[in-house]
Parts: C-alpha cells; structure tokens; sequence
C-alpha cells in the first residue's frame, strides 16, 4: 500500500531508521512495503536483508526531487529495474549541478509515479501512474483522471513516525537549507501527515476508490528484488584471466617463481604450506583476489612506490611469495587458521599501505585496470557536539552560547527553553546519517556491474563512490580491496633520495634488507632508549614509554609491542600482566598451564587476533566454525559484541565440563571479550614492525635526512615543531627561509637545514613558484631592490618574506627592509618581469635607521611557522627558577617537585567513572621529555591552556624504569610582551640580530 516511504538516508530529510520502517510495518500489518528514499539507494540493500525479520516483502525504488520537490517515483519491477534505476540516478549524481528532469526517461523493467498536480496534463506511458495523495482527492474528484482510474495509485508518502519525528524533520530542512526554523520556506518541508497509517485508515481514506487501492495492490504484487546474504559466494570479480582454471594455474606458477627470491633454500615445511594454502584458497574461490592485489602490487613496483602490505593476509605464504606482504610467515610461526580456512566465507584482510604522494596513482590503475569498480562509502552521522553547533545556529542562538553548549559548560536548570530545545533535539539527531563520505581505503572490484548494487555518486576525489558502505558490501559478498595512504612510507622513501643529495660518497640504501636491521646494535639501543621520535607506530608517547618497560630490542619484541599497546590488551589489563611476565620471569608460572602452553611466545598472554582463536578452540572447545564467529568479531567493529555473545554459552559449558574452575574460565573470556573489535592479527603487527625497522635504521645513521623528509610529509604523531627540535637535538642548525637557499620543502646541506617556503604562513603558492622559476632561470638574488626587479609579488607578500628572514644575506635588519620594501613596491603595477637589455638604475631612497631585535625574529617566526626557532624558554618574562631537569627525575622517585616543562601534546581519556584525565608530553629546558599524568580532581583544576610553558608540580613516579609525574599542581608561565607591539626598553634593541635581546639568550 506504501510506494513512496523514506528512511533517515533521505539525508537531511527522512527521520526512520530502515529498520524501524520495516518494524512499524509489521506492527500495522503490511505484507509489502516499498523504500524509496530522495536521490539515494544507501539503504536498499540492508531494507531486502532485514525485511525477512519482519516477513515483508521489499520493494526498492527511488524518490527522484530537486531539493525536497518531488519529480517523480521509480520502482523497480526486478534486479535488472533495480540497476536501471540506479545507474539513472547515478547519471544526475555524477552531474555537479544535480537537476532531475519533470519528465522520466524510458527504462526497462521500472514502473513511475508522477505525483497528482490539478490542471496539469498527463501523457501517461504504460509503465507509468499517477499518486494521488489525501489531499488530493478532492481536487480530483474534477479532473478527467476521476473516470479514467486504472493509472492511479495511492501516494501516502511516509517520512517520519509521529509528531517529534516532524519537528526533527523540519530541523533537518532548515540546516539542509543553512537557515533560521523560522525562516525555513513551507515548500522545503514534507507534510506532517507523512506518516504510516494503518490500512484500514488507509482504506477509510480512499473508500470511494476502490480502483486506486487494488491498482496499488497489483502494482507492489509486480515487484520483486532478489538478493543474496548468505556469503556462501564471493561476489567479487570472478576471474583474473577470464578462466578460474587458469587463474589457479597462473596463481600457483607466480607462487613458486616466487621461491627463489624469498627462499633460496625451500625445505619441506615450506613446500607442504604452499600446497596447503593453494588448495584452501582455491576450495574458497579467492585466487582471483589474491591475483587482482599481486597485479596492483606488481604495477606499483614497477613504478618504484613504496608499500607495505599488512591485515591478515600476512599470515600467508603465498602472499609472502608473491610480493604482496614481506613478512616471512614461516619464520614469526604465524597462524594459518586465522589467515583462511574452510569456514571462513569472506577473503582475507590485504591491507595495501602507500605513500600519501602514490596513493592517487594506484587507485586510478585500479580504476582503469578493472571493470566495474568503485570506491566504497562511509555514513558521516551527527555526532552531538556538531549538532548542538547545527541546531544552535537554526534555532537563531548567539555564537557564544551556542559554544557554551557545545562545550558542555552549563548548568541545565539556568538555561532557557530554546537551549534546552537545542540539547533535547541533538540528542534525537546523534547517529542519524548526515552526509556520504569516502572510506578510508576501501575500494570494490565486482563481477557484475556496481550499478546493479547500488547508485554511485561522484565526491572530489574522481572516482565513483557507492551509497553503502564496507559492511553492507561484505553482506552482499563484495569484500574491499584495503589501499591505504600514510606519510611513514613517504618519510622512507624520500630519505633514501635526500641521503643520496646529501651524501653523495656513500653507497645506495637497501631499505629493504630487514635481515640486517634486525640485528643492528644501533637500532636496538634506539629501541631500548625510546629514542624513536619521527619512526613509524613507536614514537608516541605511549608506544615510547611501552618500550622503556618493555626494554624491547628485537623485531619479535617489537611485534608484540606493537599489538600489546590496542585498546583490547590495555583494557583487559592483559599488558601489564605481559610487561610483568617479560621482566620477571618467575612470574610466567602463574599463567595457566593450557594458555602458556598455547602462547609460549608471549607467556600465556592473549596479545593477538590469532591467540584468542587458539584459546577459544583449544582452552574454550569451540570449533574452527565458532571461533572464526570470534574472528569476525574482533574484526567488525559494529557487530562485535554479538559475534562474541553468540558463542559465549558455548565456551563456558564446554569449560564446565572440563573441570575448568569457574573464577579462571570468567577471567579468560572476560580477556577474549574485550578484543572486540580492536585486536591486530600477529601479521599485521609484524608487518607494521618491518616498516617500523626500515625507519630506525634511517633515524639511527642519517637522524637529520630523516628528520627533513619528517618534515616534509607533514610528520606523525607530533606537529612540525618537535620534528624542527629533534633535528636539532641531532646536531642539525636550523634555518628559516632563504630567497637565495629555499626550496618549496625543507632542505639540507651538511648539516644546516633550510625550512622550506610551504610551511609559511600565508605565502601563496604561486609567489613560491615565482621565485623558484627566476632563481633558477636567472640566478640567485642580490639585493631586495633585484628581487623587487626581478619577482612580480604583492608588497604584503614581500613583507611575509622579509619577517622571516629570507633577506638575512643582504645584512640589513628587518625594520629597514620591510621600509624599502612598502616605499618600492606599494606602488608599483604588478606584472611579469621582463628582462631588458640595459638594466635601468632605481631610485635608492634613504631608509632611517630602525633597530630591529632577536625577540622580534622569535615572534615573527612564531607567527609565520607556528613555533619560534629559538629555545621557547627564552621567551619567558622572568627567568626559568626551576633547575630540575628531565634527566634527574629518577633522583627523586616517590618526591614531590618542581619542573618547567614546554607542552608537546596531550592525550584526554575518560575514567571508569566517566570523568576526563588527562597525560601530557612536555620539553624540559634542555629538550628531553617530561611525561605527566593528571587525574581527574587535578585535570579539573588545573586544566591545560594551550601551547606555552608550565610550572608542574607533582610526585616523582617510576614504573619499570619508566618515569612520570603525577601532577598535584601546575601553572603556566608568561611570556615577554611582543616587541612587535611595544616599545622595548634600550637594553632590548639591537641591530644585529646575533645579538641578545632577552637575559636567557646566550
């Protein structure tokens, strides 16, 4: 009876989950519904898969508008309408300007319904009907449409469930519309009669109608989709080569040409696990998956990206033989079971990391490699701070108040009845989706057309993205292809090439020869010191002060670390019990003799994906079959907890009923249950740990090179500034910006490092390019007055350029070069330079002589990079009074005291409780880390206040060699007043900028 019914994925306009659709259908006693949300088809394949649960039948279609003014509906009379309809839509959707037409065109195996208008003419085709809607019928009762009533059907529209679910609607319009409610115009709005009515209200209505009701009928009786979720058959692309027999014979032939470069002397354990996997992946008709990622693979070698290939999939030896991991499997012991085996429905994780700088390349090779592709989307939901600012704003609130509630600072009982309004309705809004996105990494290859799925939409990227997302795809058995961007591999890659600049006498990097970094002396004390700043997935303050109680100084070590640290291990309280079995070895007899048994390696511990399936299988009896349910839970992070409940009952009666006391069987699921969806399987931890290696060996012999391609790839963990200090840490001087040196990225010569162009503030791309090209073309510059000549740039630009030094050679301070600078080129008509043949002589003005300062330097440099490239503590208003550093603390263990330390970073959690702590990462005077912890009467207190120094109080804790502060107290310390703004006292000035200006400089 329903043809035209909207779930909340009418984005910014319907107020239903789908679910909830089908539920308040089943309540009203429907046996078909139809979902036909505006413009989009997100929902239509989780609709067919749960309107099972509620015994109706599903019919998919779409709501064709401009805005919220409805052209027409189309249904699909099958699978193939359901493509057609989707790939239509996706037509308008690829369009930036987005306009339906009035008119429909023709497509095979759809029905359309143009929505009743009085007055207006019809040219009905045989698959097309007018909907009449409620308030139609009276109207009608006078149109030529009354005697002719065999194309007409009911158009009850349905978008929200009751009276809120309309408030929430016209919330959703008016921030669709970025307007005040009071303003939002009546034809951006649905009815508030948009709702389900029962059928025999339904009936009541169109009672003088009969014809209208049975033409509804036998329309919704015509449709039927079909889809299937069982996951028995992978829906991705069927066949590499055409031929799934070949597939296999090309799959096992690149397997073993495979052997001779990663082993040379193959034994009979390798043999028998090739042939073991071969068969299993065959069995599971994944070959096709594994030949798709080695042809990626191959291209991206043979355009020398870097990558690493990590997930699951690491686990395989022949992943490992053909190129698409480069972790050793037989050699980390790594679990097949939990690679693949016969139970497993869906292929394995290969999650492809690339350069950010190669990531773009690789997708459109994947793009044009493979037919029917695309990339998947993913929900962007209202979370309830953005719709406190989104209501606040409709609802017509100042700014003030609207960030006094986005803040969380007030008190419910002093607020007004419009603020109130704004919390009670972005509590309604949170989860609702509010637009698409693109998934991080996602990408599908099928065998038949995506259209056939879903609509596609065209984001900036380029690329068409469907309307579901990587859950929905893996229901329907399209499983991703994971190809990933980070700024690690960027780091690697570009320090092997500015080493070779640098260094030209020394001999090419193998980055890729792990065995020897594994045994490196200089790397293990790196690791062992937590000196790794700027190194991939352990230079966090976290990860650093893990491997400190760690004492980690081999690759095994590092593996652990790098799966121990997840939320899952931390929260069971599993890490600390590692940490405590790695120092103290008496402490491993306490394990349970079954699990030490099981994890010899970690000491009876659960650390990885594949431990939770070894003790659910050989501790907890569970079959392969259940305990890949575990794997999916670990892996799915919306469905987890079920996954894990579904075979909870099972695990304790096969544990009663071997004797297992009750107290250990609940404290070992309690372990299981809390990696829900946050484990790493063992080889992506070791894979993360080669690229981990490949980086310390460059921090550990060339630590500038790779600082200055830190730099370049925007960092990591930390901002640009730590990444400046480290390199000066390491012996590097560094530069701010030259006219003469610069380049558009930082570089270095020796040991001096030239900060490059792109990190300053406010400097246009194309006045660096206009620079770059007459350097180059014509040489370095000479004076300001050449440059002038020479750079057709804004005075402001100029201005930017001298503030931060790049006319330091010139020997004439700043004050004086920016006067000359605004009297040369205010003026001028800028315009391209063109080279005369006899160059004319300027006008030299005379400049009074203006005293300039260091601290003007230090605060130009502040506001221009973000940081000053002097020490930040000669900054300081009164002179640095503590003389405790970093370096000493272990001297004072369980002692209260007093450190200045310059904030790095702040990690903020919640307690049990839910109340916020907080960790912080300060600098000491002398560059080394202080590391804090402030709990929640103190983070209360005593709250950070950005960037600056701080005087922190507090006891000298140590744990494992590991030294923190518990703070009790802390305050931030002012800063000299900016000369730029004032007028400095005599002492203060100086024309040479070597010169002090403040008493800390030295």
């Amino acid at each position: 009876m329903y043809l035209n019914c909207h779930s909340y994925f009418s984005l910014r306009y319907g107020t239903i989950s789908p679910e909830k659709l089908l539920a308040i259908s089943s309540e009203h006693g429907f046996k078909t519904m139809a979902l036909t949300d505006i413009n989009n088809t997100s929902a239509c394949l989780d609709f067919v898969r749960l309107s099972k649960k509620y015994k109706i039948k599903p019919v998919l279609g779409v709501d064709f508008r401009n805005g919220a003014q409805q052209q027409f509906i189309m249904l699909a009379k099958n699978n193939n309408g359901f493509h057609n309809i989707n790939s239509y839509l996706s037509t308008f959707l690829h369009d930036t300007k987005l306009i339906i037409p009035k008119k429909a065109d023709i497509l095979e195996d759809t029905y359309v319904i143009y929505p009743y208008k009085h007055g207006k003419n019809f040219n009905l085709k045989p698959h097309e009907y007018l909907g009449i809607k409620p308030k139609d019928l009276n109207t009608f009762k006078f149109s030529k449409w009354h005697k002719n009533r065999d194309k007409l059907v009911i158009l009850q529209s349905v978008s929200f469930e009751s009276k809120k679910g309309f408030n929430i609607h016209r919330l959703l319009r008016a921030i669709d519309n970025n307007t005040l409610l009071s303003k939002l115009p009546k034809s951006e709005e649905g009815q508030e009669t948009d709702v389900i009515l029962s059928a025999k209200k339904l009936s009541e209505i169109y009672n003088e109608f009969p014809e209208i009701i049975e033409n509804t009928k036998v329309l919704l009786n015509q449709c039927t989709v079909n889809f299937d979720f069982s996951g028995d058959v992978p829906n991705n692309q069927k066949s590499y080569t055409k031929s799934e027999d070949l597939d296999f014979k090309l799959l096992k032939k690149l397997t073993y040409d495979g052997l001779d470069y990663r082993y040379p002397k193959p034994d009979a354990v390798i043999f028998n696990r090739i042939e073991k996997e071969l068969g299993i992946i065959k069995e599971k008709n994944f070959v096709s998956y594994f030949l798709m990622n080695w042809k990626i693979l191959k291209y991206a070698r043979s355009k020398n990206y870097y990558y690493v290939g990590r997930g699951s999939g690491a686990n395989s030896i022949v992943a490992y033989l053909l190129r698409i991991t480069d972790v050793d499997p037989i050699e980390l012991d790594l679990y097949f079971e939990r690679f693949i085996n016969l139970y497993r429905k869906n292929p394995p994780d290969f999650d492809i990391d690339f350069s950010w700088t190669d990531r773009d390349d690789i997708t459109e090779f994947i793009f044009k490699t493979f037919k029917n592709t695309a990339l998947l989307a993913v929900y962007n939901t209202f979370k309830f701070k953005a719709s406190v600012r989104e209501l606040g704003k409709v609802f017509g609130l100042p700014k003030s108040e609207i960030d006094t509630l986005s803040k969380g600072h007030y008190n419910i009982k002093t607020l007004d009845k419009l603020s109130k309004l704004v919390l009670i309705y972005s509590e309604y809004l949170q989860g609702f989706p509010n637009y698409l996105g693109i998934h991080a990494s996602g990408i599908i290859i099928s065998e038949k057309p995506i259209h056939y799925y879903t609509a596609t939409f065209f984001p900036p990227k380029g690329f068409a993205t469907t309307h579901f997302d990587m859950v929905v795809a893996e229901d329907i058995g399209l499983y991703k292809f994971d190809i990933l961007s980070q700024r690690g591999l960027g780091k690697i890659k570009d320090t092997v090439a500015i080493v070779k600049y640098n260094h030209p006498e020394k001999p090419p990097i193998d980055i890729h020869d792990i065995k020897r970094f594994k045994t490196d002396e200089n790397i293990k004390h790196i690791l062992r010191n937590a000196q790794a700043i700027g190194c991939f997935y352990v230079e966090s303050p976290a990860m650093r002060m893990l491997l400190k109680k760690l004492q980690v100084d081999n690759y095994l070590g590092l593996v652990a670390a790098s799966s121990i640290i997840r939320p899952g291990v931390a929260k069971s309280g599993m890490m600390r019990e590692y940490i405590l079995r790695y120092r103290h070895p008496e402490r491993r007899k306490t394990a349970h003799p079954v699990l030490l048994n099981i994890m010899p390696e970690t000491y009876g511990v659960m650390v990885y994906q594949e431990d939770v399936i070894k003790v659910a299988h050989f501790f907890g009896g569970l079959t392969l079959a259940e305990a890949d349910k575990l794997r999916r839970g670990m892996s799915g992070k919306f469905r987890s907890r079920d996954e894990f409940l579904s075979v909870k009952q099972g695990f304790f009666n096969n544990c009663k009923a071997k004797g297992e006391p009750q107290a250990v069987v609940e404290d070992i699921w309690k372990q299981i249950e809390s990696f829900a969806g946050y484990a790493f399987a063992k080889g992506h931890s070791a894979s993360y740990a080669v690229e981990s290696y490949q980086s310390l060996f460059l921090k550990a012999y060339f630590p500038l090179e790779y600082m200055v391609a830190t730099i370049n790839n925007f960092g990591g963990f930390y901002s640009t500034e730590l990444y400046v200090h480290e390199a000066r840490m390491h012996g590097g001087i560094i530069e701010a910006p030259c006219i003469n040196t610069s380049f558009n990225d930082t570089i270095i010569k020796g040991k001096t490092i030239y900060l490059g162009f792109m990190f300053l503030h406010g400097l246009e791309v194309k006045t660096i390019n206009k620079i770059l090209s007459e350097r180059e073309n014509n040489g370095p510059f000479k004076r300001l007055d050449d440059f002038i000549e020479r750079v057709s740039i804004s005075v402001e630009q100029t201005a930017l350029l001298i503030k931060i030094n790049a006319f330091r050679f010139t020997g004439i301070n700043k004050r004086e070069l920016l006067w000359e600078a605004h009297l040369k080129t205010s003026k001028t008509v800028i315009q391209d330079h063109v080279i005369n043949l006899f160059e004319t002589k300027r006008i030299d003005y005379k400049t009074p002589e203006l005293p300039s300062s260091t601290l003007e330097d230090a605060f130009d440099a502040l506001e221009l990079l973000g940081f000053p490239l002097c020490n930040p503590f000669y900054l300081l208003d009164q002179t640095a009074v503590q003389p405790l550093r970093a370096q000493q603390l272990s001297q004072f263990k369980n002692r209260i005291i007093s450190i200045e330390g310059y904030l790095v970073t702040t990690k903020n959690t919640r307690t049990s409780n839910g109340n916020y702590m907080h960790f912080g990462t300060f600098l000491d005077y002398d560059g080394h880390f202080i590391d804090t912890v402030h709990f929640p009467p103190i983070a209360s207190k005593y709250p950070f206040r950005g960037k600056g120094i701080y005087t922190i109080t507090g006891k000298v804790i140590e744990e494992f060699d590991c030294i923190t502060i518990e703070v009790i107290a802390m305050e931030k310390l002012a800063i000299v007043q900016d000369p730029r703004y004032s007028d400095p006292s005599p002492k203060f000035i100086t024309k040479n900028k070597k010169t002090p200006t403040n008493p800390h400089l030295k």
